[in-house]
């Protein structure tokens, strides 16, 4: 039986810099500890800073937001944060921004990875020396957690550029961790 297990979550948001310009803050939450991971994430969620935010990623919500409320739960990280309280909402009631539905435009048939839309909008390319299939093989070869981190941080910044980007933007002017 395959059962997936979080090694790294990692955040971003965007600020706006006395000229204008976009700057992207990023943070990564990673190690062995599964449980401490999923404890600082919903932290976070359930934040009051988070007020005003809309939480925004590619697939996620096919993927991230349900991995990590399942991973919560089998870790017993209780209460869930109340911003994962999804599973009664309709889809237009679920408070996520996904670039990947967004970019599908109604259509429910094609799958488009994040690297594809960055290299179309001529956006950083979020796939440094790995793609996603090698996390996996990355973590069980090893104490390999900040290179995932650096992974997963890359994903966010080119998702922050790609919404910066459709939004008629410019793309972030500093990438930095907080």
């Amino acid at each position: 039986m395959w059962l997936n297990r979080v090694v790294c979550v990692s955040t971003g948001y965007i600020r706006w810099s006395d000229d204008g310009k976009a700057v992207g803050r990023t943070r990564s939450f990673y190690g062995s500890d599964e449980k401490a991971i999923l404890l600082e994430t919903a932290s976070l969620l359930s934040s009051p800073k988070l007020l005003g935010y809309t939480l925004c990623g590619h697939n996620i919500k096919g993927f991230d937001i349900p991995v990590l409320a399942r991973r919560m739960l089998i870790n017993q990280v209780l209460p869930l944060p109340k911003i994962l309280h999804v599973y009664d909402k309709k889809p237009w009631e679920i408070p996520f921004k996904d670039t990947m539905e967004l970019w599908r435009f109604g259509d429910f048939k094609n799958y488009t990875k994040l690297v594809l839309l960055a290299k179309l909008f001529d956006i950083p390319s979020p796939k440094m020396d790995m793609d996603g299939s090698q996390v996996g093989d990355l973590y069980w070869s090893g104490d390999n957690y900040e290179k995932i981190a650096l992974y997963c941080e890359a994903d966010v910044r080119a998702t922050m550029n790609l919404v910066l980007r459709w939004s008629g933007m410019e793309l972030l002017t500093e990438n930095s961790a907080s």
